[in-house]
C-alpha cells in the first residue's frame, strides 16, 4: 500500500467523484471527519457547520478548577442556548453567584454539593453526582462545590450569546460598591469588612464540606418545595430494541421550567430513528461514543457531520435527522432543547398514521409494501441499522 492509499482522500467509490488531497492538511481532523471529507452522495446544498467541539474551546484556568464556553460565536448556527464544560477539584467552589439566563447542568464525572435560595427565601441544599442533574431559573443565587472526587459537569443556558465570564457574582458586587453601604447593609462597621474580596473569586479552593445534615442552616422561610435538582436513578427509561431514552422535561423535573432534554443511548449497530423536533431547535451534546448524523433542512439541503465524546451538534428547528451508532462501543449523547415540554414526531409514526394508499402514492411502493412498515404500539426511538453489530449478550442497564 502507498502512502497515498493509506490516509483518507476526499474520493467516493460509490459514484467515483473527487480526487487526491496532496497538499497541506490535517489528517488527523481528516480521520476524526470522514462524512466532511467524503460525504454521503444525498448530501446536497449549503448548509451552515453543525459541529463544534469542546476542544477547540478557550480554557479559562483557575486556582482549583477550570472553565471553557461554546456559544453563538463559537458556533453561530447555535440560535437558542450556550455550553460551558467545567471542572472543579475536591472542596474548590464555583463562588455563589446568578445569571440573567436560566441554567441547567449535567454533572459528568464525580460529586458535588449546591446550595441555593428561591425569590421566596426559601433555601435548598443537595449532593449530585455523575449522571445528576440541576437546574436554577434565571435570577436564582447558587453555589456549587466540589466533593470527595472533584467534579466536572456540563451547564447549559438559555441565550446563545451567553458568557460564563459574565455571572452576577458576590465578591464582583460587594468589590464595586461602596464600602460603607456593605458595612451598612451587613450592620458592621467598614473596619469589619476590611478582609473582603478586592475583586471577583470565581473558582477559588477551600476545604471539604461536612456532611449536609451538619452543616444546613434553617432559614424562616423553609425550604423550596420543589427540589433544584434531579437524581437521574429516579427516571425511568424507554426502552427499545437498540437502546434506551429518559426524557427529562418540565413534566418529570418541576424546577426546569424552560430548558427540557432527552438522554440517548445507542448500541452499536443502532441508531436514533428519523424524526424531526416541532418546538424548538435541538443541542446536542456527545458524552461517549462515535456518531453519524445527517441534517435535512428542506429544500434539498442535506449535511452529514461525525460527532465524538465532547462535540457539539446542532438540529435546526423541525429539520429532519437521525443520529447513527459509528462505532463499536455504546452511543452516549443528549439532546436539550429551550423548550419546558419534549416533543418529537417519528418518521415511522407518521407514515403509519396515514391510510396505506396514501403512503403507497406518495413513496411509489404497493400496499403490501407499506403494511408491512413498522407499526409500534409503543415509543421507539432508537432502532438498528445493523443488527449484525448487535453484541450477543442482552445490553446491561446503566
Amino acid at each position: 500500500m502507498t502512502a497515498v492509499q493509506s490516509i483518507p482522500h476526499p474520493i467516493r467509490e460509490s459514484d467515483n467523484k473527487g480526487w487526491f488531497d496532496l497538499g497541506p492538511r490535517d489528517i488527523w481532523r481528516d480521520r476524526e471527519n470522514p462524512d466532511i471529507l467524503v460525504p454521503p452522495a444525498t448530501d446536497n446544498g449549503t448548509m451552515a457547520n453543525m459541529k463544534y467541539s469542546f476542544s477547540d474551546a478557550h480554557q479559562r484556568l483557575e486556582e482549583g478548577g477550570w472553565a471553557r464556553e461554546v456559544t453563538n460565536r463559537e458556533i453561530p448556527s447555535s440560535l437558542d442556548v450556550a455550553g460551558v464544560n467545567m471542572a472543579l477539584e475536591p472542596g474548590a467552589y464555583r463562588e455563589l453567584h446568578w445569571h440573567k439566563e436560566a441554567e441547567w447542568a449535567l454533572v459528568l464525572v464525580g460529586s458535588c454539593r449546591l446550595t441555593a435560595i428561591d425569590e421566596h427565601g426559601r433555601s435548598f441544599i443537595d449532593d449530585v453526582k455523575a449522571g445528576d442533574l440541576w437546574n436554577f431559573e434565571a435570577g436564582l443565587p447558587h453555589s456549587i462545590q466540589g466533593l470527595e472526587d472533584g467534579v466536572e459537569f456540563l451547564l447549559v443556558f438559555s441565550d446563545p450569546d451567553f458568557s460564563e465570564n459574565f455571572t452576577f457574582l458576590l465578591s464582583d458586587w460587594f468589590a464595586h460598591t461602596p464600602q460603607d453601604v456593605v458595612a451598612a447593609n451587613l450592620k458592621k462597621t467598614v473596619a469589619e469588612i476590611g478582609s473582603l474580596p478586592k475583586s471577583e473569586k470565581y473558582i477559588f479552593r477551600a476545604d471539604l464540606p461536612g456532611p449536609i445534615a451538619e452543616v444546613d442552616r434553617p432559614v424562616p422561610a423553609g425550604k423550596v418545595p420543589s427540589p433544584f435538582t434531579l437524581h437521574m436513578a429516579d427516571v425511568e427509561p424507554i426502552e427499545s430494541e437498540a437502546g434506551r431514552v429518559r426524557i427529562v422535561d418540565v413534566n418529570v423535573f418541576p424546577a426546569a421550567k424552560t430548558i427540557s432534554a432527552a438522554f440517548v443511548e445507542v448500541e452499536p449497530g443502532g441508531m436514533r430513528e428519523l424524526h424531526w423536533h416541532p418546538k424548538a431547535a435541538e443541542w446536542q451534546y456527545y458524552i461517549q461514543g462515535q456518531a453519524r448524523m445527517t441534517i435535512f433542512d428542506s429544500n434539498g439541503l442535506a449535511r452529514t457531520f461525525d460527532y465524538t465524546a465532547g462535540d457539539i451538534g446542532i438540529v435546526p428547528l423541525v429539520a429532519g435527522h437521525y443520529v447513527q451508532n459509528t462505532g463499536d462501543e455504546k452511543l452516549i449523547f443528549v439532546e436539550i432543547f429551550k423548550y419546558p415540554e419534549y416533543s418529537d414526531i417519528s418518521a415511522n409514526k407518521w407514515l403509519a398514521s396515514n391510510p396505506v394508499k396514501v403512503v403507497a402514492d406518495h413513496l411509489d411502493v404497493t400496499t403490501q409494501f407499506v403494511e408491512s412498515l413498522p407499526l409500534d404500539d409503543k415509543p421507539a426511538p432508537v432502532i438498528w441499522y445493523d443488527r449484525s453489530k448487535a453484541k450477543a449478550k442482552a445490553w446491561p442497564a446503566s
